[in-house]
């Protein structure tokens, strides 16, 4: 019996380990079958129990695309069957992935963040109507929630105007509007309460003791 046993580091490796060895033993069987109809039937078998892992995505078209690329990869490429996708290839695997560009823009206020920047933007490039005045005070009520957020707990109206007069190159101007963004109390009331301190640690510590917990 002790002859018997075997280690996983003395079986080969998994190429795709979260499907588990046996899986990767199923794919060898049917790497090593002759006939390319039978070997057709069992890569459809394979890939049914490989589906049976994510039921919820066993019959997405995309997840069937991602099943059978998976498939030729645990092969190590060398399955020859029939696939209803384009088959992977060895060179597309170890490719190298393209660098991700991110943003180097350093903006003056950061605490508005970059998407603010995009939707004056877009508001810029908007004709003027009734709905481009309604999307200036929407930008300019978050700035003074971003505002808030970042800053201190009040925020004169005018300074928001400047800062988006001054982001959008002067394009944007509330100044001369009449009407006001949301006060204040509006834009931070889900903010959490701080607890008071009365002093006495020991009180809070026991309030509530004894009361049941369901």
């Amino acid at each position: 019996m002790i002859d018997n046993l075997e280690y996983n580091s003395e079986r080969p490796r998994l190429i795709i380990p979260e499907y588990g060895r046996h899986i990767q033993k199923m794919v060898d069987f049917a790497v090593a079958i002759e006939d390319r109809e039978e070997r057709n039937k069992v890569a459809n078998a394979i890939i049914g129990v490989m589906g049976n892992l994510n039921p919820h995505l066993r019959d997405v078209p995309d997840f069937q695309h991602k099943l059978w690329d998976q498939l030729f990869i645990i092969a190590d490429f060398n399955l020859d069957v029939d696939s209803p996708y384009p088959k992977p290839t060895r060179e597309m695997l170890e490719e190298r992935p393209q660098k991700l560009d991110y943003p180097q823009n350093h903006p003056k206020y950061r605490f508005y963040g970059n998407n603010i920047k995009r939707m004056i933007d877009v508001c810029v490039s908007w004709e003027d109507g009734d709905l481009k005045d309604a999307l200036k005070f929407t930008i300019a009520n978050h700035m003074k929630k971003s505002y808030l957020n970042w800053n201190k707990d009040t925020v004169e109206d005018e300074a928001i105007f400047e800062h988006l007069y001054e982001l959008s190159n002067g394009k944007i101007n509330l100044a001369k509007w009449d009407e006001d963004l949301a006060e204040s109390k509006n834009l931070v009331r889900n903010r959490p309460a701080k607890p008071r301190n009365t002093g006495n640690p020991r009180k809070h510590h026991n309030k509530g003791r004894g009361k049941k917990r369901y």
